[in-house]
């Protein structure tokens, strides 16, 4: 009896490991690495790590790309990290005010690194992180444990350049877009970009009720201005700038093209839902639970204008 109740235990041990969150550091170019996360949903299984992330080891220190979701993603990001390197991280880049950018942050400012994010992403942050908190504690119960809005310490208007260990780092932000204070981390020297919320590959994006259609296209042909040969998104796989704009900026000059003739001719909103054509979409994750409110929220954008 007693041996069956241990290794019932011991079975149950083991299963909570196995379903415990693992990163695994994909190398882009030689010491810049990416974690790519869950295209789905938020859920306990992935931790609320449905985006990406990513880190820059240099000569004097690492620079994390994203600080994830939560107090325990972030520990098991810099984990992570140690598999690559003993250098510590040094400095944090917030690319947005959306969770998985940012609530990680009170671990990483725990061990000693500077955070750093666009200034309008403050805002953001603020008006919403108690709302995304007490989403993450329903979805994560016990794995939100620890976390807390923590905001970055220093902020950069359009550009900022970090100079880091031999390594040139630039912090863009544009006008925002998915949300108010998306920005871009870019590597001219390897042309490698990270994107953050300004590109999503291989789901469907998802327009939000605080962020700008207009802006995200605007952001987003800025930084095709840049070329980048490889590009980390917000979410999806590492892409090029051919597959970025098949999957994000085609799909934004679709919604507002048809949606602001719509608005100009008077069309109502249903109407305009019912006649615009997506199924060049439909392929990328999501789509069916997204394309509607998408097509509803750029509509009301237009008709705002």
């Amino acid at each position: 009896m007693i041996v069956r109740w241990l290794a019932a235990v011991c079975c149950l041990f083991y299963l909570g490991a196995a379903q415990a969150l693992a990163l695994k550091p994909q190398e882009i170019v030689p010491g810049v690495y990416a974690f790519i996360g869950d295209t789905g949903m938020r859920t306990i299984e992935n931790e609320g790590m449905n985006a990406n992330s990513g880190f820059i080891v240099t000569d004097n220190g690492v620079v994390v790309i994203d600080s994830g979701p939560s107090w325990l993603v972030a520990k098991e990001i810099h984990r992570a990290i140690k598999t690559v390197t003993r250098q510590p991280v040094k400095i944090v880049v917030n690319t947005g005010g959306q969770d998985h950018r940012w609530l990680g942050n009170g671990y990483f400012k725990s061990i000693g690194a500077e955070i750093i994010a666009a200034r309008p992403a403050l805002a953001d942050m603020q008006a919403r992180g108690g709302m995304q908190l007490d989403g993450l504690r329903q979805t994560l119960g016990k794995k939100a444990a620890g976390t807390q809005p923590v905001y970055p310490d220093r902020f950069f208007d359009q550009t900022e350049t970090l100079h880091l260990g031999g390594q040139e780092i630039q912090l863009l932000y544009f006008h925002g877009g998915h949300t108010p204070g998306d920005s871009v981390v870019w590597l001219s020297r390897q042309n490698v970009l990270f994107s953050g919320d300004l590109v999503f590959a291989d789901r469907l994006l998802g327009v939000l009720p605080f962020g700008s259609v207009t802006d995200w296209l605007a952001s987003f042909e800025a930084m095709e201005k840049l070329g980048p040969k490889t590009i980390v998104p917000g979410h999806g796989q590492v892409c090029d700038l051919a597959r970025a704009r098949r999957d994000t900026g085609d799909y934004l000059r679709l919604l507002i093209t048809h949606m602001k003739q719509a608005v100009d001719k008077g069309i109502a909103l249903q109407e305009a839902i019912d006649s615009l054509d997506q199924n060049a979409f439909s392929h990328l994750s999501n789509f069916e639970l997204l394309k509607g409110g998408n097509a509803s929220r750029v509509y009301l954008e237009m008709e705002s204008q």
